[in-house]
């Protein structure tokens, strides 16, 4: 069973591997994609009226997939190719310098495992590009920021991933109307990052399209999660978020941000670290408070507090509040 868990390596060669898309967004010169390789499986999709167990047997399900490590991938943008290999978790990721020659017509970028060779044939995988030039834009959080998960409390929030699906799991209340408002219904663009783990990638979209909460770019943390570990999901450093920050920044020079997230995550050290680097690209901070704060704590959250325009709220409803009487729906 050990053997299982492990990411796959060249050396072994499934039954069938198949590339899941994860991004594929950019500016008017440039597209970010990445994706992972991981071994085939079916899942029915989820209902509201799946009881926990059927929920369980799908995240063993969910988490008992190989990472396919060191597998050669093809990229198609526009008649272009490109090949890329997966790391030790069997993710890969590529930026692309490449204009969409027909502006207002949708684009898709396609994938497609080269190696491992697998019994069935591999097939072209596609992924809708979404390419931004908004003036602005916002940045959230989803654990306890969009999406009810106690990330303070390991216990619940083991059970909550492993019980519920992405019907049953619960938003904060508001958010949706927060999030509509703040975007001006979507027509801003949203960016997600979260030390959520890709396995629970399309839980999470299929999560904000069942809440009406607008989608966009979603990045997670790359390290891969399994059965074995699976109560490490969510946890760990964070600090790569503001590498994800930072890529986002750099795609979009000319773009200022709306920082949303919770207090229980070290958010908003994060936040502020990210204030003191690109001072002149943040609009506002919204964060959560999340739980009891341990006085230490308390005592650099008020340090923090002085930054202009940084929030701490309690509802979306004060979030929501605070941003039409500071005019930034306008935005």
């Amino acid at each position: 069973m050990s053997q299982l868990l492990k990411p796959q390596s060249l050396k072994t060669k499934p039954e069938k591997v198949r590339v899941e898309p994860f991004l594929a967004f950019g500016n008017k010169e440039t597209v970010f994609v990445k994706g992972r390789v991981i071994s085939s499986y079916r899942e029915r999709r989820p209902s509201s009226r799946n009881s926990w167990i059927r929920n369980i047997i799908a995240s063993i399900r969910r988490y008992s997939v190989f990472s396919v490590a060191n597998a050669k991938v093809e990229i198609m943008l526009h008649e272009k190719t490109f090949e890329v290999e997966t790391d030790e978790d069997g993710v890969f990721e590529k930026q692309i310098e490449v204009r969409n020659p027909n502006p207002g017509v949708v684009e898709q970028v396609n994938f497609k495992v080269k190696s491992p060779a697998t019994k069935n044939k591999s097939v072209w995988v596609a992924k809708g590009v979404s390419r931004f030039n908004q003036k602005t834009g916002v940045i959230s959080d989803i654990d306890d920021t969009v999406l009810i998960s106690h990330s303070t409390e390991l216990g619940k929030k083991f059970w909550l991933s492993i019980s519920k699906n992405a019907y049953t799991r619960r938003p904060l209340p508001g958010v949706s109307k927060f999030y509509r408002a703040l975007t001006h219904n979507g027509e801003n663009p949203i960016f997600y990052v979260s030390s959520s783990d890709w396995s629970l990638y399309d839980l999470i979209r299929d999560f904000m399209r069942f809440r009406n909460i607008p989608l966009g770019p979603t990045l997670l943390k790359d390290k891969h999660i399994n059965i074995k570990n699976i109560w490490k999901s969510g946890g760990g450093s964070h600090q790569h978020k503001l590498e994800k920050v930072q890529r986002i920044f750099d795609l979009y020079p000319n773009m200022k941000f709306f920082l949303i997230g919770d207090s229980g995550q070290h958010d908003p050290e994060l936040y502020a670290e990210i204030i003191k680097s690109n001072p002149d690209r943040i609009l506002a901070v919204f964060i959560r408070l999340v739980g009891s704060l341990e006085p230490e704590r308390k005592a650099n959250l008020e340090k923090i507090i002085g930054l202009n325009n940084f929030f701490f709220i309690e509802s979306s409803d004060e979030a929501l509040e605070l941003a039409s009487n500071h005019k930034f729906l306008e935005q």
